[in-house]
């Protein structure tokens, strides 16, 4: 067992479906909770362009705004859940790091650079993505 364990979980609500980040595209396929459409498009139009060992988090930490895979996940209208570094202020008014917690539009997360993720000390969490657009999605 890794150390990575906790962050590869699945959870639905209703509307959406939530994957830690730390999932390669090897443990999708291979999961049984992962619903199946979501599986053959892994399966057809992701995997043959990556490596099988590639998680989601170091994928998206990377992914540009070119390629068709990129479009799958705006068409699928993925999610990004990160946090990242802030300065905030102690109740005596000195400064301090802490974190925060954002959630943007695979779009918008795509727009930063890997730098600008470094130099704010972004770790992507959990990937969601809305099951309505994965049900009608044609493969």
């Amino acid at each position: 067992m890794t150390v990575y364990q906790d962050y590869k979980y699945i959870m639905q609500d209703v509307g959406n479906l939530y994957l830690g980040a730390k999932f390669t595209y090897a443990d999708l396929i291979e999961n049984e909770e992962i619903p199946f459409k979501l599986k053959m498009l892994v399966e057809k139009h992701i995997k043959p362009d990556l490596d099988a060992d590639t998680t989601l988090e170091s994928h998206l930490y990377y992914m540009d705004t070119k390629g068709f895979i990129y479009q799958i996940f705006c068409q699928l209208k993925v999610k990004v859940k990160f946090n990242y570094i802030v300065q905030k202020k102690n109740l005596f008014g000195h400064q301090k790091e802490g974190f925060a917690m954002k959630t943007l539009k695979v779009e918008e997360f795509v727009k930063m650079s890997p730098a600008e993720k470094e130099k704010q000390g972004i770790v992507i969490q959990e990937v969601s993505m809305s099951k309505m657009a994965l049900m009608t999605f044609s493969l």
